[in-house]
């Protein structure tokens, strides 16, 4: 599958005049790459980490700019100082990366926030008084909950069915609406049809913002050429662990919106009366902005970008194929799915395995093999229990139950008690022998 199928929406033309140069520099190394861990027994193995899903490791060209920028680290925008004004100029070259990373338009705003769900939960502050959202319950939770208004759609059982759905939800809503959607879903990997999605709400009058944090570091993502309205991503999730994520879009809802934080920075002026700014990027920055984090983020942009995306998704394609064949092969495995085994797809895999929670086979994986995975409900809980054939759970007040007590802490606050599945994703620095040790030692697992 090329780059650009994944968008089959998008007008040929327009993929055509976009498509980066393909180039030969290899594909970056990341940090920890040579990292041993212990395991029954007390032998030391290689770390296989296929957990790339929740936070990918550090490239090495991110490590390289955070280090290059350190020596002159200081305050941004308001100091004269020559330390000062380095910072200020790599922080806002970082604003101009991470925009023509996404392919932004001109004059969108590029808002640097803390992750995927500080940046959704910035943009539900600014819609317009009396917007209804429409978000499908397939989504994370950093997209699913943040809102005051919202339609939930239920998983699509194809793509067309999603359009279909979002296309009926928006005609029936009146006044300002925003589509929310995944790019890529965090649970299964599959693609959605954004392009299709986007003239949807646009037919509507209503706008799109994109979830597209685990799409990024997989796939080329182009905001003008699919005509999105609103994306936001985590530098956590694109080899740029420094704590920065970015919100990309259209102007007018987050100049009128309320400052997402008040305080320095934010303001033009304070007196009897205070002028916030109009712009929204100092408007919804205030205090000292992780510069770092941006910084890093945009380096990762940059080390991508270069790289180009032929290579790096040609290596995930054969990957991520050998591990869902040799899973397919192990009798009592399941792969979840929402629209079937040939619907393209990043680098993320989640499966069951008969007679074992999810938890167990996690903590065999990671005991006996040194292999890293995540397992529970990925912060997507409608969308697993769905897969699972679970019925939702809600309290009284419509809201999904959680654990209590000692069970929620285990599960890091963002698990039900419900049955779950184990999640392998793989990104640069997976290797084959990574994909093998992890499908042969379920193979073991589950023999057992």
């Amino acid at each position: 599958m090329s780059t650009l199928t994944i968008f089959s929406s998008v007008p040929a033309h327009a993929a055509a005049e976009e498509a980066p140069a393909v180039t030969s520099r290899p594909i970056p190394a990341v940090l920890g790459a040579d990292l041993e861990v212990p395991v029954k027994g007390g032998r030391l193995v290689g770390y296989a980490n296929l957990d790339y899903a929740a936070s990918a490791p550090c490239l090495e060209p991110v490590s390289a700019a955070v280090t290059a920028a350190l020596p002159a680290y200081s305050s941004v925008h308001r100091g004269a100082g020559y330390a000062s004004q380095l910072t200020t100029a790599r922080y806002e070259q970082a604003r101009h990366t991470v925009r023509a990373f996404v392919g932004a338009r001109t004059d969108d705003a590029v808002i640097f926030t803390r992750n995927t769900t500080d940046a959704t939960n910035l943009l539900s502050r600014c819609l317009p008084a009396d917007t209804t959202t429409v978000v499908f319950d397939t989504e994370h939770h950093a997209s699913l909950l943040p809102w005051q208004k919202s339609v939930r759609l239920a998983p699509p059982a194809f793509p067309g069915e999603a359009v279909r759905a979002a296309d009926e939800a928006l005609a029936g809503i009146e006044g300002p609406k925003l589509l929310v959607v995944t790019a890529a879903s965090n649970v299964t990997g599959e693609l959605w049809p954004i392009a299709a999605l986007a003239h949807v709400a646009h037919r509507h009058g209503a706008r799109i913002l994109v979830d597209a944090a685990q799409l990024v570091p997989h796939r080329r993502l182009n905001l003008t050429a699919l005509d999105l309205d609103y994306v936001a991503f985590s530098g956590h999730k694109l080899y740029a662990p420094f704590g920065a994520g970015v919100l990309v879009g259209r102007r007018d809802w987050l100049a009128a919106g309320e400052p997402y934080l008040k305080g320095g920075g934010a303001v033009r002026s304070v007196g009897d009366d205070t002028e916030w700014h109009d712009d929204p990027e100092p408007r919804h920055e205030a205090g000292t902005p992780n510069v770092l984090g941006a910084i890093a983020l945009a380096a990762a942009c940059d080390a991508l970008t270069a790289t180009g995306w032929t290579a790096l998704v040609r290596e995930e394609e054969r990957l991520i194929a050998r591990l869902r064949s040799g899973l397919a092969a192990i009798e009592g495995v399941r792969e979840l799915s929402l629209w079937g085994d040939d619907h393209p797809r990043v680098g993320i895999v989640s499966f069951t395995v008969d007679g074992y929670s999810a938890r167990e086979v996690a903590e065999t994986l990671s005991s006996e093999y040194g292999i890293g995975v995540r397992d529970g409900k990925f912060c997507a809980h409608p969308f697993v229990r769905h897969l699972l054939g679970e019925p939702e759970r809600r309290s009284s007040a419509g809201e999904s139950e959680g654990r209590s007590g000692r069970d929620h802490e285990h599960a890091g606050g963002c698990e039900d008690g419900t049955a779950s599945a184990v999640r392998a994703s793989i990104g640069i620095g997976s290797t084959q022998e990574h994909v093998d040790r992890l499908v042969a030692a379920v193979r073991d697992l589950a023999s057992r």
